[in-house]
């Protein structure tokens, strides 16, 4: 007998914010390394990743900021970390595209989302340039914009 899913999409959260705050251009996919708990904690949706970035030390990539609530059934007898920077598969060749990107021309690294794909957990992360107050305000109105061309041709069909 196969359970209901309450999440048929895949994806697990996203970081809205991150669209708001960055101009986003290069994607990647990225696995986790996680221990139990936190899949446990993953399957309930217990995921907050708006406030993080990644950050690269010694080769290797960590997501820090993002908060994996423990569950109370299935952290009886681990000491839980919810906060902990996670380790970040990549292989050498995109490590070595973001490096680059980072040191030689500013860019931030930031997650936009953690989905499942099959059964292990994926993070989605851009290299992405912050945007100036004057730039979020062009997006808003280029987005109201669009909204109201969309109502004047459903209301003109």
């Amino acid at each position: 007998m196969k359970k209901n899913k309450t999440n048929t999409s895949g994806t697990i959260a996203l970081n809205k914010k991150a669209r708001h705050d960055y101009h986003l251009e290069d994607k990647f996919e990225a696995g986790m390394s996680l221990q139990g708990w936190e899949i446990k904690s993953i399957r309930e949706g217990k995921v907050n990743i708006t406030d993080n970035y990644v950050i690269i030390q010694n080769g290797e990539a960590y997501l820090v900021g993002s908060r994996i609530t423990p569950l109370q059934q299935a952290s009886t007898h681990v000491i839980c970390a919810p906060e902990r920077a996670r380790k970040l598969l990549l292989n050498k060749r995109e490590l070595d595209r973001l490096i680059g990107a980072r040191d030689r021309q500013g860019y931030s690294i930031v997650a936009t989302a953690m989905y499942w794909k099959k059964c292990w957990v994926k993070l989605e992360i851009h290299l992405a340039k912050g945007k100036q107050t004057k730039d979020k305000r062009d997006t808003v109105k280029e987005r109201d914009w669009q909204r109201q061309k969309e109502r004047v041709m459903k209301h003109s069909v």
